[in-house]
């Protein structure tokens, strides 16, 4: 069975017993409905926090996930090039999940083991950005100052990268934008949402692979 037949087979069996405990239960009263369709609603959570990362996505519009914060034990964070995903774990325990654009062709993102060596919620590339003049307005755009030289009378502007964690070099994990495929300067984007989840997940030396 393909993995999107899988996953339409758990949602129709969801609906499906989400629906008959509505009609077997009406017929025992409100109080007796109440308590056993929240019971139901834990069990089916707890059943899905168990299940594979992929399948858990589908609760989620941008293929996030996301129960760390109910688990406990030392964080660890595994980057899959391949899957263009950031995993979260604790205590070796998958805990949470985020779509990432990572490093584009000459500007790859290295495989390896590292771990998070820099922290800056409020972090500014010292390299890319735009060149702006005296009044804020972009007059270049997307540049490298190592490269682009800077037009008489303006100033650089470095990229922002919020909730900014370094691995290695120049490269950190960050909020950013997210095409759908490699699209950094090397750099791991994640959704805002989910850059803050792992910023305040993961303190310093909180260690970090990056894998194919």
């Amino acid at each position: 069975m393909t993995l999107t037949r899988l996953i339409r087979f758990f949602s129709l069996s969801l609906i499906l017993s989400l629906t008959a405990v509505s009609c077997t239960t009406q017929t025992y009263g409100p109080s007796y409905y109440g308590q056993n369709a929240f019971r139901f609603g834990q069990q089916q959570f707890q059943k899905a926090s168990r299940l594979p990362g992929r399948v858990v996505q589908m609760f989620r519009g941008d293929d996030s996930f996301w129960y760390a914060d109910e688990m406990y034990g030392r964080p660890s964070i595994r980057i899959v090039l391949g899957e263009q995903m950031v995993y979260l774990y604790k205590g070796g325990h998958l805990a949470g999940g985020s779509p990432i654009s990572s490093g584009s062709e000459g500007y790859d993102t290295r495989p390896g083991r590292y771990s998070v060596i820099e922290k800056d919620i409020d972090h500014k590339s010292s390299i890319y950005g735009d060149y702006e003049d005296m009044y804020g307005n972009v007059v270049m755009t997307n540049i490298d100052n190592r490269k682009d030289r800077r037009p008489q009378g303006t100033r650089f502007e470095g990229a922002k990268m919020y909730y900014f964690m370094r691995i290695y070099g120049g490269v950190g994990m960050h909020q950013g934008y997210l095409p759908g495929y490699p699209a950094s300067h090397g750099c791991i984007r994640l959704p805002g949402h989910m850059a803050e989840k792992f910023y305040h997940a993961c303190p310093m030396g909180t260690p970090v692979t990056v894998v194919p």
